[in-house]
């Protein structure tokens, strides 16, 4: 019989909304967690913050830059925290502005494992999965150095960084955060206990690709009791050797997040955010499909800086129900319009990305009505 076409859904394309979880968004584009170091030693955002993330707030959903949970996590100078009170109120400040303009916001919230450094983190104790360094250096504020051989963490000092995560999503969402990512990805703590080249254990949390994806199992179900799953995402980066986080073995990078995401399902997470290479590949689609949720996906890290052509072909391909997009939004604050009306695009200044001041930051002209 004929097909009522009326009663048809319109395909999805970039522009057209989608729901994560309890977060509502207008677009399918969503802001990478891009680190920018602008929270200076106290890691409160302060003005220039602000208006940064405000500028930005046409995007579907901003995922804000990696914010450590405890002072002891600080992977970088200059990275914001939401481990105090008065980190969180610089946090609602941002949150307030972003929502004054209709925009959606989850705070990423990052702990960096091996890849902190004593001069970055106060003199604090660094710990990791496993007693293994980076091969590698790190700037601090007395310049670079290589990065520490960690302490690994005691069964008892992991769950202690899992309720610091839980804390610092409650604290998140009380400052008016829509939700929070887990940074599973890109080297840090998390990831570090996926991989079998950072995660040497022999407790719960070591040993079998079961057993490694164990520790991210136990802090996203926390996370997710503390503020709602729907309001939880997690970002993972399989095969992404960022860090000395080795992933080579295809079989092991399978069974691994596999079991992450086939244990994970039940919750019923608002997303999962996955960086690699070939999103609409084998591997990616496959964890998708296990899963069984919403999938935004990021290839621009990797290579090439995203495109408009890029990002609306994943859509229209249904490699993913959104798609994380980053250098584009530094030079774009009004992304959005450019790309559904066809204008040029202002070129980034990598040169000013980590730099303290304005410039290069909430300076990007936006379009001038004709």
């Amino acid at each position: 019989m004929p097909v009522n076409t009326s009663e048809l859904s319109p395909a999805p394309s970039l522009f057209s909304p989608v729901t994560l979880g309890k977060i509502e968004l207008a677009n399918r584009i969503v802001m990478a967690p891009l680190t920018r170091v602008r929270a200076g030693t106290s890691g409160i955002p302060g003005d220039l913050m602000v208006e940064y993330y405000r500028q930005r707030a046409s995007v579907g959903l901003i995922i804000t830059e990696g914010t450590y949970p405890d002072h002891a996590s600080q992977g970088w100078v200059g990275e914001p925290g939401i481990a105090t009170e008065e980190q969180a109120a610089g946090w609602q400040r941002v949150t307030e502005a972003v929502h004054a303009q209709g925009g959606r916001i989850v705070m990423q919230i990052m702990h960096a494992g091996r890849a902190a450094h004593p001069d970055i983190n106060g003199g604090r104790r660094v710990l990791a999965p496993s007693a293994t360094a980076i091969d590698g250096k790190v700037f601090t504020e007395k310049g670079e150095q290589p990065f520490p051989t960690p302490e690994a963490m005691t069964t008892a000092e992991a769950r202690t960084a899992l309720e610091n995560f839980v804390t610092a999503a409650r604290r998140a969402v009380e400052a008016g955060a829509d939700g929070v990512e887990i940074h599973g990805a890109n080297g840090y703590l998390l990831h570090q206990f996926l991989s079998p080249a950072a995660n040497q254990r022999t407790d719960e949390y070591g040993g079998s690709p079961q057993n490694r994806a164990g520790f991210v199992v136990d802090v996203v179900t926390e996370v997710a009791k503390a503020i709602g799953p729907e309001r939880v995402g997690l970002r993972i980066s399989p095969e992404i050797s960022i860090g000395d986080v080795f992933e080579t073995d295809r079989d092991d990078v399978l069974a691994t997040y596999g079991t992450l995401v086939d244990r994970l399902r039940p919750l019923g997470l608002a997303y999962l955010s996955v960086l690699h290479s070939e999103p609409g590949g084998e591997l990616v689609q496959e964890l998708r499909r296990r899963f069984d949720g919403k999938l935004i996906v990021n290839s621009g890290f990797l290579g090439g800086q995203t495109t408009r052509e890029d990002a609306m072909q994943r859509i229209e391909a249904d490699h993913a129900d959104a798609v994380v997009v980053g250098r584009a939004l530094i030079a774009n604050p009004d992304l959005v319009e450019r790309w559904q009306n066809g204008h040029p695009e202002n070129e980034p200044r990598p040169e000013l990305f980590y730099a303290p001041s304005a410039e290069g930051y909430t300076d990007y002209p936006f379009l001038q009505a004709d």
